[in-house]
């Protein structure tokens, strides 16, 4: 059992590790939303050596975001919170926003994969 702890604190923290450093060169540019029709754009990023992946549906509707509908979001778990950043984008109508603390590799890969979407 103490075996098992110790692989998993390991695992954990390489996770950790790996996010800290492949998230820092991501660059996510908000699209021209004016250019957009009506209508489901689909977008995925996954971030490079770590197990954060997104895809997700964003809406768009008179040249607005109306909805983003999170597909499927691999993260830690505490990547999970990175979540919570779908509603300042639309919010903001802008993927130039602050990412949330604690979740900065989750956030930026939602961010990408909102981007990815609308180009």
């Amino acid at each position: 059992m103490k075996m098992r702890k110790i692989i998993l604190v390991s695992f954990i923290c390489l996770s950790i590790y790996g996010c800290s450093m492949a998230y820092k060169t991501l660059t996510v540019q908000t699209p021209d939303l004016s250019q957009l029709n009506n209508g489901v754009y689909r977008g995925s990023y996954e971030l490079t050596d770590t197990p954060v992946k997104v895809t997700l549906d964003v809406f768009v509707q008179d040249q607005r975001i109306s909805k983003i509908e999170l597909i499927n979001h691999t993260s830690s778990p505490i990547g999970n919170k990175a979540e919570n950043i779908i509603e300042k984008v639309i919010e903001k109508q802008s993927l130039e926003i602050d990412v949330i603390g604690g979740a900065t590799a989750s956030s930026k890969t939602i961010l990408k994969a909102i981007e990815n979407a609308l180009r």
